[in-house]
């Protein structure tokens, strides 16, 4: 149980590391015209602009320069904070990084239900159990801190 608490562990501040390198790169790329390099992206790899996916990207791309930073960095810093602070929890067995972990993870349960329900993939049913399982492992734990009467 130690290694599976050691894996989510890691895995949460692998989350965490990911958010911190993606808010570093939106702020990189707020110097410069991200719409045009959106164009040279979908260029590059003969893509066609009007395609799904090239289009997404050329309206985020437009999107960016009017984003609202502060709010984005806010909200981003929270997360990350967040998820290291629930992979050191769990790395060090601590109640609270339990209960952190099964909240965190819990909430997150109803929107991927939806998700899956109007658009469903085999990636989002993964993603879906995969948060299960993630949330009834600590529960678990949890129960069995409790009924053994084990704080930490």
């Amino acid at each position: 149980m130690r290694r599976t608490l050691h894996a989510i562990a890691a895995f949460e501040a692998i989350k965490g590391l990911s958010a911190f390198a993606a808010v570093i790169g939106v702020l990189d790329l707020m110097h410069h015209d991200v719409r045009h390099l959106a164009m040279e992206l979908i260029g590059r790899f003969h893509l066609n602009p009007e395609a799904h996916y090239p289009s997404v990207l050329l309206h985020y791309a437009s999107l960016l320069p009017g984003a609202d930073l502060h709010s984005l960095f806010l909200l981003a810093s929270g997360y990350i904070a967040v998820r290291l602070l629930e992979s050191y929890g769990l790395w060090n067995d601590c109640a609270w990084g339990a209960w952190l972990g099964t909240l965190s993870g819990g909430i997150y349960i109803p929107l991927e239900l939806n998700h899956l329900w109007h658009r469903p993939s085999l990636i989002t049913g993964l993603v879906l159990a995969g948060n299960m399982f993630l949330v009834a492992f600590l529960t678990v734990q949890l129960w069995r801190r409790n009924h053994h009467g084990v704080i930490r």
